[in-house]
C-alpha cells in the first residue's frame, strides 16, 4: 500500500486513474472504523505494528533523512518491528523539520503530489508539512470512528447540519478544498462555514439562523464564545453536539458549557503533522488515541520512556502519511497515558491527562474577541517572518514582535505587515512593530505568539 506507486507520466488521464482508485480505497475503510476501535488490543497492536514497518522501509527507501540515517547508523530498517523499537530510532525536533522540510519529504510519486500545509507556529515557529493525497482521502474514513461518538447525540448518522467557525484559508479549509478536487463523494454534508473574524452578535445570528445541530470550531475560542454568550445573556439556538479541535478547551469550560447550556463537548485531537492523534468519545472521560494511525510515546528527561499515569512530552509517529515522513517527532504537547479501559468499550489507548495548545485570545476596542490563528493568517502570507509575537500592552496598544534574518528585512515589511495585523483587529487600535532575534519562550518553556491583557484588564 504505501510503496511508491509505479504508474506513467503524471497525466491528465492518470491522475483520474489514481483519483478513482483512491477514491475506492477510502470507501471501501469505512465499514471497518466504526469496528476498528473495539478490537482486542493484540489485533490493534499488531495492525500498529504492520503499519509501522512499512511506514520505516518506505522512509529508509524514499524520505533522505531517514535513507541518511539508517545508511550512517549501520541499522538495518528491517530490525525495527514494533512500536517499542521506536526507541532505536532518532527523535526527530520541530526545528530539524521547519529548517530542513524536504528532507522529511518522500521522494516517491505519493511525495511529489503531496499536498503543503503549514502549522500554525504556537511553538514560535511555523513548519511546512506535506500530506500525500491517499492519506488525506483516507482521513475522510478515518473521520467515522469521531462520528460514531458523535451519533449518540445526534437524530441520524448523515443530513445533521454542521456549523464550522473558523478561517476559510486554515487547515480546515485547506482540507476541504483538497476534498472538492479529489474527493467523489456521493453523500455531501450540510454544512454552514462562519468566520471566527465576525462579532459576537453577528456568529450568534448566523447560529440562530442556520440552526445546526453540531458546532465545531477551535477549542479556546469556543469556550470564550459561550461564556461571552452567558455574560452577555443572548439568545441562542443550542445545537445537540458540540465538538472542538485544533486546540485545547480546558476541563473547566468543558464544564461550563455542559452544565450551563447542556450541550455535550467531544473533541477531535489531532496537528498538521499529524491529522488523526485521538478523540474524546461519547463517555467524554479521556481521550482515545489512533494508535494505528499515529503511535504515540511519553517520554521524560532524557527521552527516558514513561510508564502508564507518568507525565511528559508526547513523540508521535505518524504511521498513514506518506508525504512529510515523521517517526518519533516531539509534537511539543504533554500528557499521560493510561490502560485502556472506558465505559464505551473502545479498546485504543487512552490518554490519561493533557496539556494541550491552548489559544490566547485578546479583545479589542470593537468589543470583539480576536483567536490568535487571525494573527497567523496574516504571517502566514508573508515567509519573510520566521517568527512573531504580538503583546496586548492596552485594550488598544499592540506590540508585534518579528524576527526576520536580518534588519533591511525587517524594514522592507514590518510597517506593511503591523497594518494588515491592525486590519485584524479593527478600528481604535495600534500595532508597533518591533525587531527581535530571537524571540524568548513563554512561561514554562512554552511559546506564546499572542500574549493578551489578563482577563479581568479586559471586557467580555
Amino acid at each position: 500500500m504505501e510503496a511508491p506507486i509505479a504508474t506513467p507520466g503524471d497525466t491528465a488521464l492518470n491522475t483520474l486513474w489514481l483519483k478513482l482508485r483512491w477514491n475506492a480505497e477510502m470507501y471501501a475503510a469505512i465499514p471497518a472504523q466504526r469496528r476498528l476501535p473495539y478490537f482486542p488490543e493484540d489485533r490493534l497492536r499488531s495492525i500498529r505494528d504492520a503499519r509501522l514497518r512499512s511506514a520505516v522501509l518506505y522512509a529508509a527507501r524514499t524520505v533522505p533523512f531517514y535513507r541518511d540515517w539508517f545508511r550512517k547508523s549501520g541499522t538495518d530498517p528491517r530490525q525495527i518491528q514494533t512500536v517499542e523499537d521506536l526507541a532505536r530510532m532518532p527523535i526527530v525536533e520541530k526545528e530539524m523539520v521547519r529548517l530542513q522540510p524536504e528532507r522529511f519529504r518522500s521522494t516517491s510519486l505519493l511525495g511529489n503530489r503531496a499536498e503543503p500545509f503549514l502549522t500554525t507556529g504556537t511553538s514560535g515557529l511555523p513548519t511546512r508539512i506535506y500530506h500525500d493525497p491517499r492519506s488525506l482521502l483516507a482521513n475522510l474514513a478515518y473521520g467515522g470512528r469521531l462520528r460514531a461518538a458523535m451519533r449518540k447525540f445526534l437524530d441520524r448518522t448523515v443530513g445533521n447540519r454542521e456549523a464550522w467557525i473558523g478561517f476559510p484559508t486554515g487547515l480546515t479549509g485547506d482540507i476541504w478544498a483538497f476534498q472538492r478536487r479529489w474527493a467523489i463523494l456521493p453523500v455531501r454534508y450540510d454544512r454552514k462555514f462562519i468566520s471566527i473574524l465576525d462579532p459576537v452578535d453577528e456568529v450568534v445570528n448566523a447560529l440562530n439562523s442556520y440552526r445546526p445541530a453540531v458546532i465545531f470550531g477551535f477549542g479556546a475560542y469556543l469556550e470564550l464564545l459561550f461564556k461571552v454568550i452567558a455574560e452577555r445573556k443572548l439568545r441562542l439556538h443550542t445545537p445537540r453536539l458540540i465538538v472542538y479541535g485544533s486546540e485545547a478547551m480546558t476541563l473547566e469550560g468543558r464544564r461550563f458549557i455542559e452544565e450551563r447550556f447542556g450541550i455535550p463537548v467531544l473533541s477531535d485531537y489531532g496537528a498538521v503533522e499529524s491529522l488523526k492523534i485521538g478523540f474524546l468519545c461519547e463517555e467524554r472521560n479521556a481521550f482515545h488515541l489512533h494508535e494505528d494511525l499515529c503511535s504515540v510515546r511519553i517520554v521524560g528527561d532524557g527521552n527516558r520512556e514513561l510508564a502508564e499515569g507518568e507525565s511528559g512530552e508526547m513523540l508521535i509517529s505518524n504511521l498513514v502519511n506518506r508525504g512529510t515522513v515523521l517517526l518519533n517527532y516531539r509534537l511539543g504537547d504533554t500528557a499521560s497515558l493510561a490502560p485502556s479501559e472506558c465505559a464505551c468499550g473502545r479498546r485504543l489507548p487512552i490518554l490519561a491527562s493533557m496539556d494541550g495548545r491552548i489559544g490566547n485570545t485578546v479583545f479589542v476596542p470593537d468589543g470583539r474577541f480576536i483567536h490568535q490563528a487571525a494573527i497567523w493568517m496574516v504571517i502566514k502570507r508573508r515567509p519573510a517572518i520566521l517568527s512573531y509575537q504580538l503583546i496586548q500592552h492596552e485594550l488598544g496598544r499592540f506590540e508585534l514582535r518579528l524576527m526576520m534574518s536580518d534588519s533591511a528585512t525587517f524594514d522592507s515589511l514590518a510597517q506593511e505587515t503591523a497594518r494588515s495585523v491592525e486590519g485584524v483587529l479593527g478600528a481604535g487600535t495600534a500595532v508597533e512593530p518591533t525587531f527581535h532575534v530571537p524571540l524568548a519562550p513563554g512561561t514554562r518553556g512554552k511559546f506564546q505568539p499572542v500574549v493578551p491583557l489578563r482577563r479581568e484588564s479586559a471586557q467580555l
